[in-house]
């Protein structure tokens, strides 16, 4: 299957386009479109997005689980979600490509003024990824072809990204696109709860609070958190730690106990801990095998580009 995905024209031109970005997720200059190149790790926040995978594959750790996409698959990240995870090249000179479509739940809601049927069923998990069809991938390449073409990119971006999410609504992912649009459904709920964590990542909260602010239960709360997000309201507060920690290690110079004071952690101790559990070693060891004179970017937790290991892609 592999080899005649490569001989498909349709995917080898968009594979070329696509070469064009940057060790990071790079700007097409196409709203809410951004396409990435990477050979190594990728560990971030990843925002409400449909990530469609060209070449290489990826692994990512989100809870408990560990997910692999495949080339010529997407999947769907419904709320902002800390992972981590590896990248795989599809071989020499063969770096992962793909290309990532923000979701914005308003462009979704007018699409469902039409009545546009699922033909698959869903898939058992909310971050499994599902095949591309020929008719969403040629959607994607005309999408694509118009970073060359910017005077018409103004009119047809728009509905390029109808189209995109047109299909996306008729396979397997659609019940979930589908509650994106929902402004007062479950996910529209965790999403505020989401946004409050990662703004007050490093202060110890209460879930009692957070389920007032979602209109439900605490053990509803905790249900639907856990379903949408893949963890447990602290298992995310964790993990948005964590990833802003090495962000820190890497670029900045304080000793990893300031580190560990700075993202809300009390015990030194616990925190080394915890880092060497979900990056397999403790946070000195760790940040010298990556330390160089790299210059930082963007310092947003949505982004950490980091060099080498930490690529958002």
């Amino acid at each position: 299957m592999a080899h005649v995905q490569r001989m498909n024209p349709a995917i080898e031109e968009l594979r070329r386009l696509v070469m064009r970005a940057e060790n990071k997720w790079t700007d097409t200059g196409l709203p809410r479109v951004t396409m990435v190149q990477a050979e190594a790790c990728a560990s971030q926040v990843y925002q409400p997005m449909l990530h469609l995978v060209l070449q290489g594959a990826k692994t990512l750790s989100i809870g408990d689980q560990v997910y692999q996409y495949l080339p010529m698959t997407y999947f769907l990240v419904p709320v902002d979600v800390p992972a981590t995870g590896e990248i795989h090249p599809g071989g020499p000179g063969l770096p992962y490509l793909a290309i990532s479509l923000t979701l914005d739940p308003n462009v979704i809601a007018t699409l469902l003024a039409t009545d546009i049927k699922t033909t698959a069923p869903p898939p058992a998990s909310r971050f499994a990824a599902v095949p591309a069809q020929a008719e969403m991938i040629d959607a994607w390449l005309r999408m694509m072809r118009l970073m060359d073409r910017p005077n018409e990119a103004a009119v047809l971006a728009p509905m390029l990204e109808r189209e995109i999410l047109f299909r996306a609504l008729q396979g397997p992912l659609g019940p979930m696109l589908r509650e994106i649009a929902r402004p007062d459904g479950r996910l529209a709920q965790i999403r505020r709860a989401t946004q409050w964590i990662r703004e007050h990542y490093t202060e110890p909260f209460r879930v009692e609070p957070l389920a007032t602010m979602t209109d439900m239960s605490v053990a509803a709360f905790y249900r639907h958190f856990k379903s949408i997000t893949g963890m447990t309201p602290i298992q995310y507060q964790k993990r948005l730690r964590l990833l802003r920690a090495r962000w820190l290690l890497l670029f900045d110079p304080r000793d990893a106990a300031s580190i560990a004071f700075t993202v809300g952690y009390e015990s030194a101790s616990q925190f080394s801990r915890e880092y060497a559990r979900l990056f397999g070693m403790p946070p000195a060891r760790d940040a010298a095998r990556f330390r160089a004179p790299v210059v930082p970017g963007d310092t947003e937790m949505t982004t950490l580009d980091l060099q080498p290991e930490l690529n958002p892609a």
